[in-house]
Formats: C-alpha cells, structure tokens, sequence
C-alpha cells in the first residue's frame, strides 16, 4: 500500500511511517554495481588464456598462477575490507574498491611480463574482495527485513550480470579480430582489449557511489547519531528512525569498539558457532567447483571437442541460465526461506556433478586431445548447465545474502573479515589446483570430488546454519 509520500508500508520496521521505496531501489542500483565488477574482474580472464600463454610462455601451473592471481587479492581485500569498513565505512570501502578496479584494468592490459599481470590482478583482487563482502553488508544494513533477502541476491545477479558481460565481450572482441592472440585496435591483440573494457563500468561505480549514503548501522558505530537518523528518515520516516536508532545502539556491546577477539565466545574462548556456520556457507561455496565453469570454461570445452567461438558461446549460455536462476531464487528466497533453498542447491549439485564426473570418464583420445563419445558430450553440456542453474538458484545467491545479514551487528565487520578471507582462499585453492588436477587425476576425479563436496554441505548445512528469513539484523544472535 502506499505510503504518505509515495513510499511502500513496512510492517518490519516498527511504526514505520513510510519506506522510500525509490531511494531503497537507487542504493541497491548503486551497491550492486560493484557485485558487477566482481562478476566482469573474475569472468574476463576466460577467454584470455591463449593470449596470456602466447604472451608470457607459461606452463600448466604458470597459467593457474596467473589465473587465480587475482583471487589472492581477493581473500585479502575481503579480510580488509571488512575491518577497514569498521574505520572509515562501507562506503568508504566500495570507493577504493572502485579505484583499485580503474588500476587493475588499465595495467592488466597493459602488462609486458606475467609478474606484472599478477601484481595487477592481485590490485583488482582487492577490489573484487572488498566489493564481494561490502556490497550485501551495505544492501543488508539499508533494506527492510521483509523484502532483505530479494534485495541482497540482486547482488549475484549483478556478478552473473558481470560475468555474462565478460563473456559477451570477449565473444565479441575476439570473433572481430579472428581469434583472442589475434591483433586488434592500435597495434595490440584483442585479450588485452578484454582486460581494458573494464575501466568503463569501473569508472561508472566509482561516480554512482557518490549518490548513495553511508550504512546508518555504522554511522551510529561511529557515535554520529544524528547522520544515521537523517538517513533512516529518509528511507523509513522520522518516527521509524528515532526508534531504529535505538535498537541499533542497544544492539552493541559499548564498552569497547568492534575488533577481531568479538567472534570469541566471551564465556568459553571458543569460535561462536555463528562464525563456524559463516565459515562453512564460505568455503564450501567455493568447493562444489563453480568457479572451475566460470574461469576455465572455453578451455574446458574447448578440451573435449568444442571449438573456440563454440566454447565461449557455451559460456555466454551458462551466464544467462545463471541469471535466470538468480530471478527464480529472488521471487521465492523471502516465502521460503534461506535454508531451504541451500539444501536444494547441495542435493541438485551433487547429483549434477556426479553426472558429469562420469561422462568425463567416458572421454576417448583424439589425435591427443580427449574426446567425449556420442551423445556423452551433449549429457555433460546438459548436466553443466543445469548445475550452473542449481548453484545459482541456491548457493550462489544466498550464501552472500546470509553472511550479509547472519551476524549481530558487534561483529559483523569482523565476520564478515574471516569469512570472506576464507571464501577466496577456498576459490585460490580450488581454481589453482584445477588444471593440475584435471592433468594428474583426471577429470572424472576433479569432478568427483567437487561432487563429494556438494553432497558433504548438504548435511553440514543441516546441522548448523539457522534460518534469518524475516529477522531483523538487532535481533540476529550468536
């Protein structure tokens, strides 16, 4: 229904006198481009490859270096930026972010030895760290609890947006040139065109994040009260806010400032649990293998007889199920909830998975190369992609809403440190270990264990995280 001033009611905000609906919608428009950076960052080195061999004379493990560089920098922009937002906000964050992704794009392109490239990417990694923590922290911090969990996973539509985007210009940049190593404008060859595409959507949130506000949680961290009210006015009403205020206060433990030792039960000295089921939802996102698809998907199908357009067409397909999948998670994550959807995500990846660990035990050698037989091939494509629509009905999307909104607003900055910290070290282990183990186990093995994994979060999932649909973010315990 409407509200005084054009707004929508919200029953979750306690006598709230209006939510500025179109205020919500611009601040989230904002946030999420930076989840679009994080998708384009990580999709753009697939495709690129051939160009980064050629360039650089890399080996197997030369290649996952250069691969998983930028995720190193990852792991250490979200274990920063979740402290460092405790210091000078989330906004303050998302804009560094936004000048390290400038920087990165401009010298990956530009880079002349794969040192270079590494320390580049590993600059954009910090912003893709940053950015992955802070953007559905900020969403959470800002939304109502009724309609937090559809707004946050526009988040994972705007990374799969990204990487979709990284996919399409590269399609593009290469079927123009006649091939990714093939020269293109100015003399250089079409991968490092890929690479320096980036500065425009980069340039672009580095400007919209100076329309948005800072997080109202944080600023009354800070003590600055009267700001985080201005802004709860202006997303919920005067009377709301005053009382947001409030709760928000009362929700923090006053003696001391946020620091690293709060995710220690005072009483035991032990990880509360909340930072263990953090921790699970943050690694075994990584270790059910997505990234495998996203980051070696042309040389993957590439591998087993798809050509190059062919196998970077396969990727642009994968993007828009995914984004697809994203919506279907969106219309139903505030009906039914966060953990139902995760023990969906687990059962149809585990299966999918091991579908496709057997059809790769079906390949063949063809003049060196493995093939897979018959309508194998057509299975494994099959399978691929509806696992791609599982993870992205499921996990993908709520994993981020969860570490979003799961933890006490005392902690949050801190838990939101380790568990992105561990999030990319799993994604660094996973996607660097892949061409080695796809060469020395085999990839029916490979599969088979990102299988194992799928089926192993089912359970843990079971045991330890807790439902947060509805609950507002005062209320979260643990």
């Amino acid at each position: 229904m409407a509200g005084p001033t054009g707004g929508l009611s919200g029953p979750d905000i306690a006598g709230a006198d209006r939510v500025n609906m179109g205020f919500i919608v611009l601040i989230v428009a904002v946030a999420t481009i930076g989840g679009f950076m994080f998708g384009y960052d990580s999709g753009v080195i697939n495709g690129t490859q051939d160009g980064l061999e050629s360039a650089f004379n890399l080996s197997a493990l030369g290649t996952g270096f250069n691969v998983g560089a930028i995720l190193l920098g990852c792991a250490f922009g979200a274990f920063g930026a979740g402290r460092l937002s405790d210091l000078i906000g989330r906004k303050g964050v998302m804009l560094v972010a936004a000048g390290m992704f400038i920087i990165s794009a401009i010298w990956a392109g530009a880079a002349d030895t794969s040192a270079h490239f590494i320390i580049a990417r590993f600059i954009g990694g910090l912003g893709v760290g940053a950015a992955s923590v802070l953007a559905p922290a900020y969403i959470s911090e800002v939304t109502p609890a009724s309609i937090r969990g559809r707004l946050s996973s526009i988040q994972q539509i705007m990374i799969i947006t990204g990487l979709t985007g990284a996919f399409v210009a590269n399609y593009a940049l290469a079927a123009t040139a006649g091939g990714s190593t093939a020269e293109f404008w100015m003399g250089y060859p079409a991968w490092r065109w890929m690479f320096w595409l980036q500065v425009i959507p980069a340039a672009i949130y580095l400007l919209a994040l100076l329309l948005i506000p800072e997080s109202p949680r944080y600023l009354v961290v800070k003590g600055r009260d009267a700001q985080a009210e201005a802004v709860l006015t202006k997303l919920f009403g005067a009377g709301a806010a005053r009382r947001k205020v409030e709760e928000i206060r009362a929700s923090l433990n006053t003696e001391h400032k946020p620091r690293l030792s709060d995710l220690l039960d005072q009483t035991t000295r032990k990880v509360r649990p909340i930072v263990w089921a953090g921790l699970i939802l943050a690694v075994f996102q990584q270790l059910v293998g997505i990234n495998i698809v996203f980051y070696y998907g042309a040389v993957l199908w590439q591998s087993v007889g798809f050509s190059e357009n062919d196998a970077l067409q396969i990727n642009i397909l994968s993007g828009v199920l995914s984004i697809a999948a994203c919506l279907a998670a969106i219309s139903v994550i505030d009906k039914i909830g966060r953990k139902p959807l995760l023990l969906i995500g687990s059962a149809g990846m585990a299966a999918t998975l091991g579908t496709m660990a057997w059809c790769f035990s079906q390949s063949t050698l063809v003049d060196g190369a493995p093939h897979l037989p018959g309508n194998v091939g057509v299975i494994a494509l099959i399978a691929a992609n509806l696992y791609v629509i599982f993870f992205n009905f499921s996990w993908g999307p709520v994993m981020w809403v969860m570490l979003g909104e799961m933890f006490p607003n005392q902690i949050r900055g801190s838990a939101l440190a380790v568990a992105g910290f561990a999030q990319w070290i799993a994604n660094f282990a996973i996607s660097v270990s892949f061409p080695s183990m796809a060469v020395g186990l085999g990839l029916p093995v490979t599969y088979g264990f990102y299988a194992a994994s799928a089926l192993i979060s089912f359970f843990l999932v079971q045991a330890w995280v807790k439902e947060t649909r509805g609950r507002e973010l005062e209320d979260m315990q643990g």
